[in-house]
C-alpha cells in the first residue's frame, strides 16, 4: 500500500467540513494524499469551511454531502478507501439532553454503518473514531479540591488515564461510549483496524463556537465583539487544552502504528501543562491574545454532566504513539485569534468588491 506522511494512499473523512475535519483534510491534501469528505453540512460555519476547501483544492477534494445514519450512502463512500477518519456527529451535550435520539442514531448508528462499511470492504480500511472525554462521566467520585481560582484532582497530579471506568452522565456521552465499544469490538472480533481517540477541549482554526459547543472559539469570539458571555458555574472548572495541530499528529502517530495500537483507545488532550480555569486562569491569556480586556461574565447554573476538572492523562499516548502536546496555550490561542481576524478581513474584502 502507498503510504505519505504515514498514512495510505486514499482517506475518508466523514464530518471533514468541521472544524477538525477540515483542519485533517487541508493537511492530508498538502501531504499528497487522495482524500475524499463525507458531511451533511448541518452544523453551523461548515459551509464555509467547505467553501475555503474548495477555493483552495478545487476539483482535487470529492465531496459527498450525506448523512452517516443513511448505511447505503456510508458504504458507498467508504468502499474506494483505505482508511477513515470518523469525525461525523452529534457532539454537544445540551442538545443531547433536549433531543437524546438524535445522538443515538447519529453517534451509534451512524458509527456502526461506518465500521459495517468497512468490514465488508475488500481494501480492509482502518479506521479512526474520534470519541470524548465526556464518557468518563462527571467524575463526582474522584476527590476534588477548590482553590481560590480552579479546581484540581486531589490524588491524579497528571489526570485521568484510560484506566479510568467509562461512567457517562448523558446522552452524548453514552452514545459516544456505545460507538467506542463497537470500535474496540470490530477490531477485536472481526479484525478490522481501529482505533478510538477520547478528544479533551479541542481548539483551533477553522472552530466555529457556539456557546453550546466549541467554548473557547465561542470566549474568543464574544471578547472580539464585545458580546456578553454566560458562563455555567463558577468559572473555576479546569479543561486540558490541546490544539488541533496536535490532534492531527495524534491520529497521524495511531495511523502510522495501527497494527501495534488497533483496538486501544488513548487519551489525547493537552494535560496538566495546558491545564487552565475556563474564566480565572484563562482570561488573562485571551485577553492577552486578543489585546482588548474581557468584560465580566454572567454566571448560570452548572450544567448536567458537567465535570469540575478533567485533565487527560496522556502518559499512554506518549508511550505507544510517542505523541504529546507540543503547542502551549498563549501559542495556541494567539493562532487561534489570528485565524479570526483574517477570516474576517477576508470576508470584509469580500464585500468591499
Amino acid at each position: 500500500m502507498v503510504e505519505r506522511n504515514g498514512w495510505p494512499a486514499r482517506v475518508l473523512v466523514t464530518g471533514g467540513a468541521g472544524f477538525i475535519g477540515t483542519n485533517l483534510v487541508r493537511r492530508l491534501l498538502h501531504s499528497g494524499v487522495d482524500v475524499s469528505v463525507f458531511d451533511d453540512l448541518s452544523r453551523p460555519g461548515v459551509s464555509a469551511n467547505l467553501a475555503t476547501l474548495r477555493r483552495e483544492f478545487g476539483d482535487a477534494l470529492p465531496v459527498q454531502i450525506g448523512d452517516v445514519r443513511d448505511a447505503v450512502a456510508v458504504d458507498r463512500a467508504v468502499a474506494p478507501v483505505d482508511a477513515v477518519v470518523h469525525l461525523a456527529g452529534q457532539t454537544a451535550v445540551t442538545t443531547s439532553l433536549a433531543q437524546p435520539s438524535d445522538d443515538l442514531f447519529a453517534n451509534v448508528v451512524g458509527t456502526f454503518n461506518v465500521l459495517d462499511a468497512a468490514r465488508r470492504s475488500r481494501r480492509e480500511p482502518l479506521v479512526v473514531y474520534a470519541s470524548t472525554n465526556k464518557v468518563y462521566g462527571d467524575l463526582a467520585h474522584l476527590g476534588v479540591v477548590e482553590e481560590p481560582d480552579r479546581y484540581r484532582f486531589a490524588d491524579l497530579p497528571h489526570g485521568v488515564a484510560e484506566t479510568q471506568p467509562v461512567d457517562p452522565v448523558s446522552p452524548y456521552g453514552c452514545s459516544k461510549a456505545a460507538g467506542e465499544q463497537y470500535t474496540r469490538d470490530f477490531a477485536r472480533s472481526y479484525g478490522l483496524r481501529t482505533v478510538v481517540m477520547r478528544q479533551s477541549c479541542i481548539y483551533g482554526e477553522h472552530q466555529f463556537g457556539v456557546e453550546d459547543q466549541g467554548w473557547l472559539a465561542w470566549f474568543a469570539e464574544c471578547g472580539r465583539r464585545r458580546r456578553p458571555l454566560t458562563l455555567f458555574g463558577d468559572g473555576k472548572q479546569v479543561r486540558d487544552l490541546l490544539h488541533v495541530d496536535d490532534l492531527l499528529d495524534a491520529f497521524t502517530a495511531a495511523v502510522t502504528r495501527i497494527d501495534a495500537v488497533s483496538g486501544e483507545a488513548f487519551n489525547v488532550g493537552g494535560g496538566a501543562d495546558n491545564a487552565v480555569s475556563i474564566w480565572w486562569q484563562l482570561r488573562g491569556p485571551l485577553e492577552a491574545a486578543l489585546r482588548v480586556p474581557l468584560a465580566e461574565p454572567a454566571f448560570g447554573p452548572w450544567r448536567t454532566g458537567d465535570q469540575k476538572v478533567f485533565v487527560a492523562d496522556t502518559a499512554k499516548a506518549r508511550a505507544l504513539l510517542g505523541w504529546e502536546p507540543q503547542i502551549g496555550v498563549a501559542e495556541g490561542l494567539a493562532r487561534l485569534v489570528a485565524w479570526l481576524d483574517a477570516r474576517d478581513a477576508e470576508r470584509g474584502a469580500q464585500c468591499g468588491s
